[in-house]
């Protein structure tokens, strides 16, 4: 009975987002409410536990990169790189929506895709704005691209983490055995986003003429703050990559970058907190609480077990299962909370397997699945959220079908891709 009102509950509530009827923090803070006054949640164990509750990690990775990307704006570096895209691009549209794309899908696997779309977003809101083009398709895309590219490394997507350290996987097993479809996913998308968005190609030569004209070096306001914020931010980049050797989760090196920032750049730290996306962090704790009701009253892995046990032994069809039914559900529940509570499932599932090549095709199924599900809806993944908000801050509001429509699109051909790819090289 618990079960069936928590899915009642989270079910009216992604009503309300997806049609956009009342503000989705406010959704999500009522939705969570109600929840814990129904006893629908593991009480104060919301605010401590990993697989029942809020993730602090990534609330804080988010607000760590939050106030570095705030104090490295001061600098005109963002500014410098909208002109260097324009220009660089001829102010044409498709080729400067292929440029963002390819710099987020090379950054996202070693950056994560979350850092990347903070970084590489409030380039492509002044690039439009120089180009008087509209923002919303190029940062769509760029998502849609972040959640591909993120899912070729162990650190370039959150649910990867999980999985890898369930699993026992490292980064060069996630490259040797994620990369390659990932690369061919990509290329597929790259050449969807020409029809994807046709319509939103605009090209204005006068305004283009303009931006010709600058000279982006002259965007850089202060040279020596510059200076100083790369380092710092070069340093958490390699606090990212190396965070599986040192045991430092990514939330910390993020808290710390943001710190040491803080102090080179001798910055007003009201100022600064004024550049924090607030909205976006109280709507993915509201978020994280809703999915707790879930997983408490153990609808997510009331609906795995099913999955999982409806193939038997057949395991081509248990990766099957995993894959497709990972994209499907972690495109309504949130990627990383979902992966979290069926990790253990598929563990369970691959100690079954008749071999450990056919156990870590599971793995590799069920992380395609939960990575490219991530495009499927607005609120899938970290990234689609952080960018909308950032989207929405900067008046250029992306609507929760807006991005569906496309992420939709995307999730299934990629899933189908990534289905072929584990049948012929895993099962054929």
């Amino acid at each position: 009975m618990s079960g069936v009102l928590a899915l009642t509950v989270f079910v009216v509530a992604f009503f309300f987002i997806a049609t956009e009827k009342v503000n989705k923090v406010k959704v999500v803070l009522v939705a969570a409410g109600v929840m814990a006054v129904f006893g629908l949640i593991p009480g104060a164990e919301v605010f401590f536990s990993e697989h029942e509750g809020i993730d602090w990690n990534v609330i804080f990775l988010l607000f760590g990169m939050m106030v570095i990307v705030g104090i490295i704006k001061q600098t005109g570096v963002f500014d410098y790189l909208a002109i260097w895209a324009a220009k660089k691009s001829q102010g044409r549209p498709y080729r400067l929506m292929v440029m963002l794309m390819a710099i987020t899908g090379v950054a996202s696997p070693f950056l994560d895709n979350v850092t990347t779309i903070m970084l590489v977003a409030p380039v492509t809101i002044m690039v439009c704005a120089r180009l008087a083009i509209p923002a919303a398709p190029y940062l769509i895309a760029e998502v849609l691209a972040s959640n591909i590219g993120g899912a070729a490394t162990l650190i370039g997507d959150p649910p990867n983490i999980i999985i890898g350290s369930r699993a026992g996987l490292t980064f060069n097993d996630f490259l040797v055995h994620m990369a390659p479809i990932v690369v061919v996913v990509f290329v597929a998308f790259v050449l969807m986003t020409r029809v994807m968005f046709r319509r939103s190609f605009h090209y204005n030569p006068d305004r283009v003429a303009e931006v010709m004209a600058l000279q982006e070096r002259r965007a850089i306001t202060d040279p020596k703050l510059l200076i100083r914020c790369l380092v710092v931010l070069a340093l958490v980049v390699v606090g990212f990559g190396l965070h599986a050797i040192v045991h430092v989760e990514p939330s910390i090196v993020a808290l710390l970058g943001a710190g040491v920032m803080l102090l080179v750049a001798r910055a007003d730290v009201s100022e600064t907190l004024r550049e924090v996306e607030w909205p976006t962090l109280v709507f993915f704790m509201g978020l994280f609480v809703m999915v707790a009701g879930l997983v408490h009253t153990g609808v997510i892995a009331t609906i795995g077990t099913w999955a999982v046990g409806a193939v038997g032994d057949n395991f081509f069809g248990a990766a099957t299962a995993l894959l497709f039914g990972s994209a499907v559900l972690g495109a309504f529940f949130d990627n990383i909370p979902y992966v979290a509570t069926m990790a253990p499932i598929v563990e369970g599932l691959v100690a079954q397997a008749p071999d450990a090549g056919t156990g870590q095709a599971l793995w590799w199924a069920f992380a395609l699945g939960a990575d490219f599900g991530g495009n499927g809806t607005a609120v899938a993944a970290s990234a689609n959220v952080v960018a909308i908000g950032i989207a929405a801050r900067s008046g250029h509001p992306i609507s929760f079908w807006q991005f569906t429509k496309y992420g939709i699109l995307v999730t299934v051909v990629s899933s189908v891709m990534a289905w072929v790819y584990v049948w012929l090289r895993y099962f054929a």
